[in-house]
C-alpha cells in the first residue's frame, strides 16, 4: 500500500490537463505507433503522445506548444520541480472516500454550464452556487457529440475553492486549451461537461503499485537530457484506453516528453503517486431540464437559456 504523506502545497493555479481520447497502438518495447495529426497543449515541450497540458515553471501558467497523440487530442502536465509535490487532500467534514458520501455534485456541472452560457451570450455572471466551497484540485472537461470527442479538458492540482476554481476552469477549459478552437455558441446543444475532484494522493512504493480504473497517476522521471518531468492521467483514462499499468506508464513517459527506449530498469526510477478522484458528467440536454424552473423564477442573472434552443 502506497504512504501518506504531507507536502508543502503548490504554488496557486497549476495548470494541467489529464483526458486520454483515443486508443493508440502501444507495441511491447514501450514505442508507440501513431498517425500525423498534431494537436497544440499548453506549457509543454514537443513529443509525441503527449496527454496533459504542461505548466511553465517560471509562472505556473500555460505556455503553448505542439504536441501529437495519433488521431485524438489530450493535454499533459509538467510540474514545476521547486514548486513542491503534490499535497494529500483531506476530506472534508471527515467524509471518507466513498459513492454514499461523494463531494462532487451534477449541480457544479450546471454551475459550469451556467459560466460558460453566460460568457458566450454576454450576460452577467451567474450568482454563486450553493454547494460547498471548499478546496479541492480540479478538472473541468468538455466533450462534444454523440462519440463524446473531447472538446477541452483543464484543471489543476492545487486545491481551489470551487466556486471560483470551477468558474476559472469552465472557461479556461472551454475557450484556452489551445488544441481546439474557442467554443462557440452554437456548438451548446452537443456539450457534455464533466467535473473531476482529486483526493487521497499517496506516494506509492513503486511504478506498479497502483490499480487501473481506480487511481490516477502522476509519475515523476528524470529524461535523456537530466531534466526532471512530470505527467498524470486521472483514473478513468487508462480504463477507456484499455491499456495496462505497463502501457499506461509508458504513455505517461512519452507524454512527458521522454524520447529514449524505454526499460524495465528506467521504469523503476519513476516515482509516481497515486491518487483518486470523484467525477460527475451531465450533457447539455440535462443542464437545461435541470435550470428551466431557475429561470422561470428568476433566481440566475441571465434570460431563459432554453429559449435559445427550443
Amino acid at each position: 500500500m502506497g504512504k501518506r504523506r504531507c507536502v508543502p502545497p503548490l504554488e496557486p493555479k497549476l495548470a494541467a490537463g489529464c483526458c486520454g481520447v483515443k486508443k493508440p497502438k502501444l507495441s511491447g518495447n514501450g514505442t508507440h505507433t501513431h498517425g500525423n495529426q498534431s494537436t497544440t497543449v499548453p506549457g509543454s515541450s514537443s513529443g509525441p503522445l503527449q496527454n496533459h497540458q504542461h505548466v511553465d515553471g517560471s509562472s505556473g501558467r500555460e505556455n503553448v506548444s505542439d504536441l501529437t497523440l495519433g488521431p485524438g487530442n489530450s493535454p499533459i502536465t509538467r510540474m514545476n520541480p521547486a514548486s513542491g509535490a503534490l499535497s494529500p487532500l483531506p476530506r472534508p467534514n471527515g467524509t471518507a472516500n466513498t459513492t454514499k458520501n461523494l463531494v462532487v455534485t451534477a449541480e457544479m456541472c450546471c454551475y459550469c454550464f451556467d459560466v460558460l452560457y453566460c460568457h458566450l451570450y454576454g450576460f452577467p455572471q451567474p450568482r454563486l452556487p450553493r454547494f460547498t466551497n471548499d478546496p479541492y484540485p480540479l478538472f473541468v472537461t468538455w466533450k462534444t457529440g454523440r462519440d463524446k470527442r473531447l472538446r477541452g479538458c483543464i484543471g489543476t492540482f492545487s486545491a481551489m475553492n470551487l466556486h471560483s476554481g470551477l468558474r476559472e476552469y469552465t472557461l479556461t477549459s472551454a475557450l484556452k486549451d489551445s488544441r481546439f478552437p474557442p467554443l462557440t455558441r452554437e456548438e451548446l446543444p452537443k456539450l457534455s461537461c464533466s467535473v473531476s475532484l482529486l483526493t487521497n494522493f499517496e506516494d506509492a512504493i513503486d511504478y506498479l503499485d497502483w490499480e487501473v480504473g481506480v487511481h490516477g497517476i502522476r509519475i515523476e522521471f528524470v529524461n535523456e537530457k537530466g531534466i526532471k518531468r512530470t505527467a498524470t492521467y486521472l483514473p478513468e483514462v487508462a480504463k477507456e484506453q484499455d491499456w495496462d499499468q505497463i502501457q499506461t506508464i509508458d504513455s505517461l513517459l512519452r507524454k512527458g516528453g521522454f524520447k529514449a527506449p524505454i526499460t524495465s530498469e528506467f521504469r523503476k526510477t519513476i516515482k509516481l503517486t497515486r491518487y483518486r478522484s470523484e467525477k460527475v458528467t451531465i450533457s447539455y440536454a440535462e443542464y437545461i431540464a435541470s435550470r428551466q424552473h431557475c429561470f422561470q423564477n428568476g433566481t440566475l442573472h441571465a434570460p431563459p437559456l432554453y429559449n435559445h434552443y427550443s
